[in-house]
Formats: C-alpha cells, structure tokens, sequence
C-alpha cells in the first residue's frame, strides 16, 4: 500500500497508550489497531481531526504517501 500509518510513533513520541488514544477519539480499540495497522480503507476526516488535536499533530505526521514500485 502506498499510504503508510505512522500513528504508532506519534504514540509513542507523546507516550500514549492505543487504549487511551481510542477512549478519547470514541472508538474502539480493534479499530485504532485496523487504523494503525494500515488495514483501514478509509478514515472520517472528524476522526482524523480529534486525533491529531489529541496528539498535537497534523495529519501528515501520521500518514505518509510512499509510491510502490513495481516489479518487472
């Protein structure tokens, strides 16, 4: 995938647990792992936005754009 999740290490710069982060935002914790993982096909830009207000952020601090390279 070409959209890599950072939310991990912002977590972890801001020394946050995922429970507290997806108790905070309204959302389940199976979610924010979804999230973080990379597995999410979308995300509501509401939820984006209570995320990086929590964590004092934007958005490009958690989410990068990598291109694939494709393989011949």
């Amino acid at each position: 995938m070409s959209i890599i999740v950072n939310l991990d290490v912002m977590l972890a710069k801001r020394k946050m647990r995922s429970n507290e982060l997806a108790d905070r935002i309204g959302i389940t914790t199976a979610n924010l792992s979804i999230l973080k993982t990379g597995k999410a096909k979308a995300i509501r830009f509401s939820t984006l936005e209570l995320i990086c207000d929590i964590l004092e952020c934007q958005p490009g601090d958690i989410m990068e754009y990598k291109k694939e390279q494709l393989e011949i």
